[in-house]
C-alpha cells in the first residue's frame, strides 16, 4: 500500500542515538526528544506520527534513557503493532513491547491468573455471534442476520463503556444510539449471553480487558509487579480509546505520568464501538504540565488532496472540529480531485474500473490503487466491474498473506534449503537466486501466467517473496538465505506482509492507517454517506470524519463519485453527499455533472441497454440491493433452486475459467449462476434478463448455458480458442 524501495524496507541501522534523529523535521524531532513527563502529540493524517513515536522510543533506548523491556507501546490493530515492532527493530530498539490493548492485557491475564484467581484461564471465544444467537433463542427473541450482528455490537459497546444490562436502555437513549431491537429485549439477551458464558466457563475479548482491570484493582501485589515491569507508556491512535481501555491504562500507570499519547480527533471514526476522543481532547486538563506537539506537515498527499481534506473539515462542527489541524502539504502539486456523477451504481463501478485500467496503463501499480466504500455490501458491483475489466483485485480483510497455503509451503521449503545450503557452488549464489531456484519448483517463473485466476493468485504470492528477497539482498549484501528466512519469520510474527499486486477493495473504516497512490471514493450519496441512520449532529459529524479519512488515504490521484439511482432504469432521485457541497465544482445546481469526471452519467449512451426497475420474481417488490438484483428475488423470498443444475453450471464455469486462464467469477459470479439455476431460462431472451448476463456474455456463453438448462451437454467453449487480445477485449465489455 505504501510505495517503498529496498532502502526504506531494510534501512541501515543508525549507528548512534543522534543518528536516530537524522531526517526528522523540527516537530518530529521535538516529539523524539521529549522523553520525560506527559507528552501529547496531535498528529494530522500523513504527518509521520508513527515515524515520530518510534524514533522517540528508539532515541530513548539508544541514549540509555529508556530500558527496552520497560517500554510498552500500545496501538489498536495487530498490523499497526507489527509495523511498530518492525520499525523499532530497524532502529536498534528491539525488545520493546508493541502490542494492542487486548494482546497486552491477555498476556498479563494469562501470566497472573494462577496467582490471582487459581486454576487455568477460561477458554477465549473468538466469535461471540453464535452465543448471542443462542441467548436470543433462550429469550424467545428471533433475530435475523442483521439484527444478530447489531445486537452483538451493542453487547460489545456495553462492555467497553462498562454499561450493565439494567443500565442499557438509559445509556442508549442518552448517547442517541440506533438500537436494533427494543432496549429491554437487548438487555435481556445481554443478561442471558453473560449467563451462558459463565455456565460454559468461557470469556470473550471484552472480558479480557474487564478481567485484567479487575485483577489489577483487587490485587495490589499484581499491580505492583506490572508497574515495576513497565515504567514508560506510549499510546498510538489515542482518539480511539474506550472508557475501559482508558481505565486499564490508568491502572498500568498507577499514578505515574511517564506517558506519551498520539492522536487526531478528526480521525475519530469508531464511536459505535465505544471509542471517544474525550480522553485525547481532555489530556491537557488532566495533565496541565504536559508537553504538546502538533504535527501538521503532510508528507503523504499533494496540495490538491490536502486542500480538499482541509476544506472538508473546515465545515465540521462540534468538539472534535474545534481541535482540527490545518494540514500543510510538503509535496509538489498534482492533479485536481476528479468528481464524477453516474446514472446508476453499475455504471459508477464500470467508470471506476475504466479509469483504473487507464492508471495501470500509465504505470500505476494495481497495489497502489484502492476503491473505498461506506459499507461492505457495496463491494460486489466493484468486484464484478474489475473482473469484467480483467483487473486483479484483493478484498481488504481477506486471508492474511502469511497464512496462504503457498506462502506457508514456500517458507518451509526456504527454511529447508537454508539448512541444507552447504554446497560451495550454491553458497556463491545470491539470496534472490536461491529464492528463485526454490520457488520455481512451486509455480514461480520470471513471467506471470495468463489471466487472473487461482494460478495467477498463487504466482503473485510467490512473486511477492521474490521481490522481497531482492530488496533484502540489495540492502544487506552479505546476507545469507538463513538471514532471509529469519526476516520472513519476523515479518510473519508481525504480520508485516510484502505487497501483493491487486487493486484493494475495502470499507472506509478498514482503510484507516493505510495509503495508496490512487484512491476512488465511491457511492458518495445522501443516505450512504452520511449513512441513513446517522441522526444526531455528532453522528453526522463522524460520517464527515469518515470521508476525511478516505480523502487523506490518497497520495496523488483522488476520484469521488456517486450514482443517481441504485439500479439501471431507477428513478434517479439520489443526491450527492452534503459533505461535497461547496467543494466540488458546480455543486450548487442539483444534478450537475462533476467537473473533470471522465465518466459522467454514462449509462445508456452507447453502453449497455438501460433496464427498468428490477422486480422480485416471487413477491414483486422493487429490488435495490446488488445481490438481490442478480438473484432477481429478495434474499428472504423462497428459492426454487435446481441444485443439480447449479452444480452442473459450477462445473462448466470451472472448465471455462481454466480454458480462459481467468478466475471463475470472470465467467459468471455465484449470484448469477444461482439466478440461472432458479429461473432455468428456456431461451436467449429469458437468459438476457438475468443480471450479469450482458450481450457479450450471452454471445460467448449463452448456447452452453441454455444447453445445460435443457439437460443437454454444452457444445464447448469457442471463446477459449481465441487470442489473448480477444479475451482482453471481452473482459473490457
Amino acid at each position: 500500500m505504501t510505495a517503498t524501495t529496498h532502502e526504506s524496507l531494510f534501512p541501515a541501522q543508525p549507528d548512534s542515538a543522534d543518528a536516530v534523529l537524522a531526517g526528522l523535521d523540527p516537530e518530529q524531532r521535538a516529539v523524539a526528544t521529549a522523553l520525560h513527563g506527559p507528552v501529547c502529540v496531535l498528529a494530522g493524517a500523513g504527518t509521520g506520527k508513527t515515524r515520530a513515536i518510534t524514533h522517540r522510543i528508539a532515541y530513548g533506548v539508544r541514549a540509555g534513557i529508556l530500558q527496552p523491556a520497560s517500554v510498552l507501546a500500545v496501538t489498536f490493530t495487530a498490523r499497526a503493532a507489527g509495523e511498530m515492532r518492525g520499525r523499532l527493530r530497524q532502529l536498534g530498539a528491539g525488545g520493546v513491547q508493541a502490542r494492542t490493548f487486548h494482546s497486552a492485557a491477555l498476556r498479563q491475564l494469562q501470566y497472573f491468573w494462577p496467582r490471582a484467581i487459581g486454576g487455568e484461564i477460561p477458554r477465549l471465544v473468538e466469535r461471540k455471534v453464535q452465543l448471542v444467537a443462542e441467548a436470543g433463542a433462550r429469550c424467545r427473541i428471533r433475530l435475523d442476520r442483521n439484527e444478530l450482528r447489531d445486537v452483538t455490537g451493542e453487547i460489545e459497546w456495553c462492555k467497553v463503556t462498562q454499561t450493565v444490562p439494567e443500565e442499557y436502555a438509559a445509556a442508549a437513549a442518552k448517547t442517541g444510539r440506533d438500537v436494533p431491537r427494543d432496549p429491554a429485549e437487548v438487555a435481556k439477551i445481554y443478561t442471558t449471553y453473560e449467563q451462558l458464558k459463565r455456565d460454559r466457563g468461557v470469556i470473550d475479548f471484552e472480558d479480557v480487558l474487564l478481567l485484567t482491570v479487575g485483577v489489577l484493582q483487587d490485587r495490589p501485589d499484581v499491580a505492583d509487579t506490572v508497574r515495576s515491569q513497565y515504567q514508560h507508556f506510549v499510546v498510538d491512535e489515542y482518539q480511539d480509546v474506550s472508557p475501559l481501555q482508558q481505565r486499564l491504562l490508568e491502572l498500568w500507570l498507577g499514578g505515574r505520568d511517564d506517558l506519551c499519547v498520539v492522536g487526531d480527533a478528526s480521525q475519530t471514526i469508531y464511536s459505535f464501538t465505544g471509542a471517544t476522543p474525550d480522553f485525547l481532547l481532555g489530556f491537557r486538563s488532566r495533565h496541565p504540565d504536559a508537553t504538546v506537539v502538533k504535527l501538521v506537515r503532510d508528507y503523504r498527499s499533494t496540495p490538491q488532496v490536502v486542500g480538499l481534506a482541509n476544506g472538508l473539515l473546515g465545515k465540521a462542527r462540534g468538539q472534535a472540529a474545534a481541535h482540527r489541524l490545518e494540514l500543510i502539504s510538503q509535496r509538489e502539486a498534482g492533479p485536481e480531485p476528479v468528481y464524477s456523477e453516474y446514472a446508476d451504481e453499475p455504471a459508477e463501478a464500470e467508470g471506476a474500473a475504466r479509469r483504473i485500467k487507464e492508471l495501470i496503463a500509465s504505470g500505476v501499480r494495481p497495489s497502489e490503487i484502492a476503491v473505498l466504500y461506506r459499507i461492505n455490501a457495496q463491494s460486489e458491483v466493484y468486484e464484478q466491474a474489475l473482473a469484467d475489466a480483467g483487473v486483479p483485485y484483493q478484498l481488504r480483510g481477506a486471508e492474511r498473506f502469511f497464512e496462504r497455503p503457498e506462502v506457508r509451503e514456500a517458507g518451509l521449503l526456504l527454511r529447508g534449503a537454508a539448512r541444507a545450503s552447504t554446497d560451495p557452488e550454491e553458497a556463491d549464489n545470491t539470496v534472490p537466486q536461491q529464492v528463485r531456484a526454490v520457488l520455481s519448483s512451486r509455480g514461480w517463473s520470471s513471467e506471470p501466467p495468463a489471466g487472473s485466476g487461482a494460478v495467477r493468485d498463487r504466482w503473485e504470492s510467490l512473486a511477492a517473496l521474490v521481490r522481497l528477497s531482492e530488496d533484502f539482498a540489495a540492502a544487506r549484501r552479505d546476507a545469507t538465505l538463513s538471514d532471509f528466512v529469519a526476516e520472513l519469520d519476523e515479518r510473519a510474527n508481525a504480520q508485516h506482509a510484502p505487497t501483493v499486486e491487486g487493486v484493494t477493495l475495502g470499507s472506509l473504516h478498514a482503510a484507516k492507517g493505510l495509503e495508496w497512490d490512487a484512491v476512488f471514493l465511491v457511492g458518495l450519496t445522501e443516505g450512504t454517506l452520511p449513512i441513513t441512520y446517522a441522526k444526531t449532529d455528532e453522528q453526522v459529524e463522524e460520517e464527515r470524519r469518515l470521508l476525511y479519512v478516505g480523502v487523506t488515504r490518497a497520495r496523488l490521484h483522488l476520484s469521488l463519485s456517486w450514482a443517481l439511482s441504485r439500479s439501471p432504469g431507477g428513478r434517479g432521485g439520489r443526491r450527492p453527499s452534503r459533505f461535497l457541497d461547496g467543494l466540488r465544482p458546480g455543486s450548487a445546481p442539483r444534478g450537475a455533472r462533476g467537473a473533470g469526471g471522465s465518466g459522467g452519467a454514462e449509462r445508456g449512451s452507447g453502453g449497455r441497454k438501460r433496464r427498468g426497475p428490477v422486480l422480485c420474481r416471487v413477491c414483486g417488490r422493487t429490488l435495490s440491493e446488488a445481490g438481490e438484483i442478480k438473484l432477481m428475488r429478495c434474499e428472504d423470498c423462497p428459492s426454487d433452486l435446481d441444485e443439480a443444475l447449479y452444480e452442473r453450471l459450477r462445473e462448466w464455469r470451472m472448465e471455462q475459467a481454466k480454458a480462459l486462464g481467468q478466475p471463475a467469477y470472470c465467467v459468471f459470479t455465484d449470484k448469477t449462476l444461482l439466478a440461472i439455476a432458479e429461473v432455468r431460462p428456456g431461451g436467449e431472451a429469458e437468459l438476457s434478463q438475468i443480471a450479469g448476463v450482458g450481450a457479450r456474455k450471452l454471445d460467448k456463453f449463452g448456447a452452453d448455458v441454455l444447453a445445460l438448462c435443457a439437460g443437454e451437454e454444452p457444445g464447448g467453449n469457442e471463446a477459449a480458442e481465441g487470442s489473448s487480445e480477444e479475451t482482453e477485449e471481452e473482459a473490457e465489455k
